[in-house]
């Protein structure tokens, strides 16, 4: 598979907010050097897949919300990546809720890096 380490890295990140697993400074360190586009992926599939009646939302958008205001470089990336082509490109053909946490960094990396 192409861009097996440039998924691996995304999906460490994805999954570090998702679960807990990295504390703010650890998973800025990771975004910081992440394509803006991709960092702007995670954040709103995670943002998508934990709705506010979702039992793990708080949990989940509260450690989204720590990693903004300890890192305000982190909003600047999301802004900046929202307006790439690729994202008009997969909200056109997918939906953030259809795709699993693989899937989704699969799909999104190969794109981004094709």
């Amino acid at each position: 598979m192409a861009f097996e380490h440039e998924q691996r890295q995304a999906l460490r990140i994805l999954e570090g907010i998702e679960q807990g697993s990295m504390n703010a400074s650890e998973s800025s360190n990771l975004l910081r050097d992440a394509d803006e586009t991709l960092v702007y992926f995670i954040f709103t599939w995670l943002r998508e897949r934990y709705p506010s009646h979702h039992p793990a939302a708080d949990a989940v958008l509260s450690r989204i919300g720590e990693i903004c205001r300890q890192h305000p470089g982190v909003t600047g990336q999301i802004k900046a990546g929202e307006s790439d082509a690729v994202v008009a490109w997969f909200q056109d053909a997918y939906q953030y809720r259809d795709l699993d946490a693989r899937e989704f960094i699969a799909l999104v990396v190969d794109k981004l890096e094709s």
